[in-house]
């Protein structure tokens, strides 16, 4: 049987581990004690089919059947809401993800804090919330139910080729025949070792904020909110309501943390568009896109 290594245990390397265990004899590699821990786990956990570039949308349909029939998704939708000086970017946004546009008056039916200074909103019903724990969690299953295995704390230090790939951690040695680099904003790094010429993968910080219900209401039912040209988005999360600044800043692999000035421009911008002041944030986090 052929041997695997992926390297990598978020969604990516979980997903390609649970296949190719179907038939292969895996060992998946996370260098941290959890996981999911980088990306996978700090996300806003949803699934919006019409959203990235086209490849990334290729891979939107191409997940949605096993998706679907593995109940992770809980109907959420997805509204955006545009200033006057925002129309540019709302129309480009409405063509490009698929969006209804819808009159403002109902837009605040359902979300009533929305402020009085929105004059487009657009709605597009079929986005979901993703349980990203659930996932993880089959994924999991599956890579131990059949040919796998997973090691946690198990950081990859050194990859050599011979007439196989020796990967070794810092407490033992592997020998397998194929190597899966899965480690998101560490792949360059991971490929380095491997003696492979990176691609240039480029890691991007974005930063989340939670915060109370605003407004107390019982925000359980709202869509996601965001703001023309991805200036910033919001959705209800365990009862209450995260708000992320969107921003896309270069920085190198870390466990990343949020920025106190971005963050506080995010929400200044999300600020702009909503009728109810943000009096608290309870945590804020960061993660990284690569």
């Amino acid at each position: 049987m052929i041997r695997v290594a992926v390297i990598g245990g978020g969604v990516a390397g979980l997903s390609a581990a649970a296949h190719l265990a179907a038939n292969a004899e895996v060992t998946l590699f996370e260098a941290e004690p959890h996981l999911g821990y980088h990306a996978s786990g700090r996300s806003a956990a949803m699934f919006e089919e019409n959203y990235g570039n086209a490849a990334v949308r290729a891979l939107n349909g191409a997940s949605r059947e096993w998706l679907e029939s593995s109940d992770v998704l809980t109907p959420r939708g997805i509204m955006m809401v545009g200033l006057e000086s925002e129309i540019a970017d709302f129309e480009t946004d409405l063509a490009g993800m698929g969006m209804r546009e819808m009159p403002v008056t109902e837009a605040r039916r359902q979300v009533p804090i929305l402020s009085d200074a929105i004059v487009r909103a657009a709605i597009h019903e079929e986005a979901c919330d993703i349980d990203t724990s659930r996932v993880l969690d089959l994924f999991g299953y599956l890579v131990s139910d059949r040919w796998g295995r997973i090691l946690r704390g198990a950081e990859v230090v050194g990859i050599e080729r011979t007439d196989v790939w020796t990967l070794r951690t810092r407490d033992e040695s592997f020998a397998v025949d194929v190597v899966v680099n899965a480690a998101g904003a560490w792949a360059d790094r991971v490929a380095g070792l491997a003696g492979v010429r990176p691609i240039g993968l480029q890691p991007y910080r974005r930063s989340m904020a939670r915060m109370p219900a605003p407004g107390g209401h019982d925000v359980r039912g709202w869509p996601m909110l965001f703001g023309p040209g991805e200036s910033w988005y919001a959705k209800p999360d365990a009862g209450g309501w995260i708000v992320s600044p969107a921003e896309e800043d270069p920085v190198e692999p870390m466990d990343a943390w949020a920025d106190d000035m971005v963050l506080a421009e995010g929400i200044a911008r999300y600020q702009a568009h909503v009728a109810e002041p943000v009096r608290r944030v309870e945590t804020s986090w960061a993660g990284l896109r690569t």
